[in-house]
């Protein structure tokens, strides 16, 4: 029997590939709701960002969160999602 490996996602934001642990899932919730996905199961359309600011403020900036969730979101909602994935990055750091 093959050795279980882990899966590896693509970072939005610098678009490098990675194993899944190692980054963090931002999901649209079916109600339309985009918000940082802390244990990685929550139903909806899911993108990956490294753990890192850059790598969050590329996708936040660039668009390519947003377009990989297939949503519009408004500077304020940006702003609010910018916040989450830095609390998300601190936590990760404690850990």
């Amino acid at each position: 029997m093959a050795p279980h490996t882990e899966p590896e996602r693509t970072c939005v934001g610098c678009r490098r590939a990675a194993g899944k642990l190692d980054l963090i899932r931002v999901v649209r919730t079916p109600g339309g709701e985009v918000l940082v996905d802390a244990d990685g199961r929550a139903p909806g359309r899911g993108a990956y960002v490294h753990a890192d600011r850059a790598c969050a403020t590329t996708a936040i900036g660039r668009g390519t969160l947003a377009r990989s969730l297939r949503v519009g979101l408004r500077a304020d909602e940006a702003a609010r999602l910018g916040n989450e994935i830095e609390r998300e990055i601190e936590r990760n750091v404690q850990r």
